[in-house]
């Protein structure tokens, strides 16, 4: 009865929702594309054999996946693997770092004919969740199909642990049939337990992102970057940021200016609704600025003007990595605006100096390692990050301590892909005689 009415809800819900990408397509047209995929449309995939459905809900969780999609591909190779994401900056990043080997997707909305739909042309033998999304008709259809769940790096705080419990019987009956959760904490592993995981199917393994390294591309781009844009001058980035954190950021590098009259600041919004949100801002500035796309489609006539600008909107997806290697410092939002803050662990894996916000709640162990070992310095305002990015200018022994430490502390913390891919053989391991992986229950 719970489950009819919270479908119920969720159709009354799906024309607000459809106007929505509607509306969000007017300014992103890929909100637009794929449309069918969000019902259980799309094409199915080619061939017979059944594979592994991963479900990363956006961009931070497509990258957070790659290291298990990289040991999915080396342990079972030409096994069929399907990434979907919730928004089209996830789709597409999951398109251009898996390439045409992983079907790139829209999930289905949480409707059980729209699941079953997705079931039906996805064919997974196991479907992995990475993080935080519980949806009860995609657990209940999986429950109903004998597809195997692992939610892995799984997160789930206080807060929503006791939302999650007033509606206990939303969720109750799949968890506790067929779902397995490698959690990021002990503390997570308590409240998925108190949802109705049994004991049997919970492991604490830690945060799979702190899995991802840097890789050598990444470290080229960030040098071609830095060639580029700041070759003889400092550089710092304010990463994923957030309505607020533009302005501090502009605040700040007022200061560092005053200091390092050539410093480069790198302003990368977190959601591409905002680029022109934030151009506009720049455009009232006063500042000398450019946007990085423009850069990118005319090298050679912006190459000048490049060289000269006080700040470069990073207005395209998919590079802020290779900025944070070409960076002396960087600052993550989404942390001095309430919002929980990103991921820390990308520029930590590259050994870059790090600053971020007092708001953490979206990983806070994660923050707390960092900063523990020296890693991390968090900042409360626009005065201190200028002063934070001033002095470690002024020191590049400190930036390097300060990075080498981020990076000892992504080394100590790994560990989660092995246990997530310890589940994963349970679920796939062949039946005695078969010859292809085949679903079976997790723990």
């Amino acid at each position: 009865m719970a489950r009819r009415l919270y479908t119920l809800l969720v159709l009354l819900a799906l024309p607000l929702a459809s106007c929505a990408v509607l509306w969000r397509g007017l300014r992103e047209r890929d909100y637009w594309r794929g449309w069918r995929e969000r019902l259980g449309g799309g094409a199915p995939l080619p061939g017979s054999a059944r594979g592994v459905w991963l479900h990363a809900v956006s961009v931070g969780e497509v990258q957070a996946a790659s290291s298990l999609v990289a040991a999915l591909q080396r342990e079972w190779p030409g096994l069929p693997l399907a990434v979907t994401s919730a928004t089209p900056a996830g789709r597409a990043r999951a398109q251009a770092a898996f390439g045409a080997d992983v079907a790139a997707r829209y999930a289905p909305y949480d409707l059980p004919w729209s699941v079953r739909g997705a079931l039906r042309r996805l064919r997974p033998a196991l479907l992995v969740i990475m993080e935080t999304e519980l949806w009860p008709n995609l657990l209940n259809e999986c429950a109903r199909e004998r597809v195997p769940v692992i939610i892995a790096s799984a997160r789930l705080s206080a807060r929503s642990q006791s939302r999650w419990l007033r509606f206990r019987a939303l969720l109750q009956p799949a968890l506790a049939g067929s779902v397995a959760v490698a959690a990021q904490s002990a503390a997570d592993a308590a409240r998925f337990a108190a949802l109705g995981v049994p004991t049997a199917r919970l492991r604490v393994a830690g945060n799979i992102k702190f899995e991802r390294s840097a890789s050598a591309a990444v470290r080229a781009s960030g040098a071609a970057l830095r060639a580029r844009y700041a070759a003889a001058r400092p550089l710092w980035v304010a990463g994923s940021t957030h309505a607020g954190e533009e302005q501090a950021a502009l605040v700040a590098h007022a200061a560092v200016r005053a200091q390092h009259p050539a410093a480069l600041l790198v302003l990368a919004p977190r959601h591409r609704p905002r680029f022109e949100e934030v151009a506009t801002l720049l455009g009232r500035s006063g500042l000398r600025w450019l946007r990085h796309g423009d850069v990118t489609a005319d090298p050679a006539g912006k190459a000048a003007a490049a060289a000269a600008v006080e700040v470069l909107l990073l207005d395209t997806i998919g590079e802020l990595e290779d900025f944070y290697a070409a960076a002396d410092v960087a600052f993550v939002g989404g942390s001095l605006a309430p919002i929980g803050g990103h991921n820390l662990l990308e520029p930590a894996a590259l050994g870059v100096a790090t600053l971020a916000g007092p708001s953490q709640g979206n990983a806070p162990d994660v923050a707390r390692a960092l900063e523990d070992n020296a890693g991390l310095r968090i900042v409360y305002d626009a005065v201190g990050l200028g002063d934070a990015v001033l002095a470690l200018l002024a020191d590049p022994q400190a930036r390097a301590r300060m990075g080498a430490a981020a990076q000892a502390t992504v080394s100590a913390n790994r560990g989660a892909l092995a246990a997530v891919l310890a589940l994963v053989r349970e679920c796939l391991a062949p039946p005695p005689g078969a010859t292809s992986p085949g679903p079976q229950p997790p723990g």
